[in-house]
């Protein structure tokens, strides 16, 4: 284990011991609670009552691989709500784990910083044929060659079925048989770290899912009535018995760093974990996992806009590293593709909101009634006005898979354009997430799938389709009826990448152009890290660059980024063609030296345009044929 790491005491479920088992479950609903071990014939234990509703015992005789279910009240059977596996499923037994015989290899390993991120997210049983940990343990190489430096992987708590996106997840504690045993996960870290890669596991504490969720039987105060959210009554964080609600979920982030080594997570809809009490359950939950791992990521999806995610316990904040930002994507996706229904009615989709977001990480939004409003605006000097607290993205498992059909950005968009936009990305102040697959244009969608046993499928296939009818493209019901069916195995199918295609143009060339531009952001200094390493981002709203804006007529945006000692100037041309004048002190007229890259190059274009370069009185005037990226060094 890393050297770093607080020892590790776990609390709840079956810890395997000397001689034994010992098991521990919270459940206040019942008054007699019985380990029920498998066996011919099987054994009942009864466990001892403690205080505040727990109950405990050793039992003897029971290893590594034993079956059990826990009895409540001589009755009902259920599996353990915090099993480390799930053999049978959510319905079935829970299997004791041990957790401490994997032989790791990443004693050196210290993690990477926040500030040297690139996320790599992906969803295990899509990523490779296999759908397995070991499938993405045999691309690790293939990700550390791209660049990234983080593999995100969406959740892999038990669910039901046989697929599912993870968000359905009921048994926290438990890696999903879907994808392989809890040592086949060990190796997959085991591995990552050995790549140099960290691991970021997307983490639900927001709620359970619909099928096999089992813990409002043993405790129902794992839920109140007082807060409501998408999925029913919230998980209950500053109600009755909220205490040991809140530390069933620090004990399950804790337990994927302690026994599986991960670095970190990615906070599923914080919006959701709804918290009037006096120390907000994010706050708390960062400091424990900081306490067990100063070096520990944490990173929040959350679309409030609240400073206080990423602002330092000291000021009154939650001490998170970073939140998804969703703003440039839903700007680029307005500018681009021409969205503009749903939450894409609130942007305008111009350069110049583009710029803003790159700017500040978050927009100045425009609501609906046309009030414009700054929303969660940091305060001068805070933490929340570092661009590197954003993570940004062209494209994530949200915005792909959410669309009806799956389709990807680049599936409606002119190539040229898509790499422009990838140059925006990855050469921002930002952190940048790419989605499998994304790296080299993949063919394959990523849709909606889900595996439940019915009357539950029929009833989330029939909703998957209905909630398109109020977009225009779906009103008609015969056009809903194409949308995919989740619970078709085809549209699982469909959404699995093709690995083959990425060696053949013009995939090839993406995956090239991705390669050089994480090449440039971690070698060249005024490109190395994200912006709080010491780089900072300037665009078109910018005094110095108003004359790009100017004159790209609305098509582009110019970024900026600097150093001590070097700085860069990304000039991209989101759409159409012609001049952009970008000033002398930006690009030095006559330096050889000074234009480091573009978008147009052979490398990277099947059908190569690149944009002429000529010197101006008033600076460099780049003629674009079509929409491209330029880097100039100054």
């Amino acid at each position: 284990m890393p050297s770093n790491f607080r020892h590790w005491h776990p609390t709840l479920g079956a810890i395997l011991q000397a001689g034994g088992t010992a098991f521990r479950v919270w459940a206040p609903a019942a008054s007699r609670v019985e380990v029920v071990i498998a066996g011919d014939p099987e054994r009942l234990e009864r466990l001892k009552r403690e205080g505040d509703g727990y109950f405990s015992g050793f039992v003897d005789g029971v290893g590594a691989g034993s079956l059990y279910l826990y009895c409540l009240d001589g009755s009902r059977r259920f599996p353990d709500p915090a099993s480390r596996f799930q053999p049978e499923g959510v319905h079935g037994r829970s299997e004791v784990v041990d957790a401490a015989s994997f032989a790791w290899s990443d004693a050196a390993w210290t993690g990477v910083r926040p500030e040297d991120l690139i996320l790599y997210e992906l969803h295990v049983g899509a990523f490779t044929r296999s759908g397995t940990f070991e499938g993405v343990r045999a691309r690790l190489p293939d990700i550390a060659a791209l660049g990234a430096t983080a593999i995100e992987i969406m959740p892999v708590a038990e669910f039901p079925g046989r697929r599912n996106w993870g968000y359905d997840g009921v048994d926290l504690f438990a890696p999903s048989r879907a994808y392989g045993r809890p040592d086949d996960l060990r190796r997959l870290v085991d591995a990552a770290h050995a790549a140099g890669l960290a691991v970021l596991l997307d983490v639900v504490y927001n709620h359970f899912g619909p099928e096999g969720a089992y813990h409002a039987a043993f405790a129902p105060d794992y839920f109140t009535g007082r807060h409501r959210t998408p999925w029913g009554n919230a998980i209950n964080l500053d109600g009755r018995h909220c205490t040991h609600v809140r530390r069933f979920f620090i004990e399950n982030a804790r337990h994927w760093l302690h026994e599986y080594h991960a670095d970190g997570f990615r906070l599923d809809a914080t919006h959701a974990l709804i918290d009037d009490g006096e120390v907000h359950f994010l706050r708390e939950l960062t400091a424990e996992l900081r306490r067990d791992r100063p070096r520990a990521i944490v990173i929040a999806e959350d679309d409030r806009k609240l400073p206080e995610l990423i602002r330092s316990s000291a000021r009154g904040g939650w001490d998170l590293d970073a939140v998804w930002a969703d703003d440039l994507h839903h700007e680029l996706r307005r500018l681009l593709g021409g969205d503009r229904e749903g939450y894409f009615a609130r942007y305008e989709g111009t350069t110049a909101e583009i710029a803003l977001t790159l700017e500040h990480g978050w927009l100045v939004r425009r609501t609906l009634d046309g009030r414009t409003l700054r929303a969660g605006a940091p305060d001068e000097g805070d933490p929340a006005d570092d661009q590197g607290r954003f993570v940004v993205c062209l494209q994530n498992h949200d915005q792909v898979g959410n669309r009806a059909m799956g389709d990807r950005l680049h599936h409606g968009i002119e190539p040229a354009a898509f790499r422009a936009a990838t140059a925006l990305l990855l050469l921002a102040p930002e952190t940048p997430l790419l989605f499998m697959g994304q790296e080299w244009a993949a063919s394959s969608p990523f849709q909606y799938f889900t595996d439940h046993p019915e009357p539950l499928g029929s009833l989330v296939s029939a909703g998957r389709r209905e909630e398109f009818g109020a977009f225009a493209a779906f009103r008609d019901p015969e056009a809903r009826a194409r949308i995919p069916d989740p619970q078709a195995d085809s549209t699982f199918e469909a959404s699995r990448l093709r690995w083959d295609e990425r060696q053949r143009e013009p995939h090839a060339a993406m995956l090239r152009l991705h390669e050089r531009l994480l090449r440039l952001r971690r070698t060249h200094p005024a490109l190395r890290g994200s912006a709080r390493d010491g780089g900072a981002a300037n665009a078109p709203a910018d005094r110095a660059l108003g004359s790009v804006a100017r004159a790209a007529g609305g098509d582009a945006v110019a970024l900026r980024r600097t150093a001590p000692d070097a700085s860069v100037t990304l000039v991209a041309r989101l759409r159409g063609a012609g001049p952009i004048i970008v000033p002398g002190e930006v690009a030095p007229a006559g330096d050889a030296g000074a234009l480091l890259f573009t978008t147009e190059d052979p490398a990277f274009a099947h059908d190569p345009t690149p944009p002429s370069i000529a010197i101006a009185h008033d600076g460099v005037r780049i003629t674009f044929a079509r929409p491209g990226a330029v880097l100039f060094s100054s």
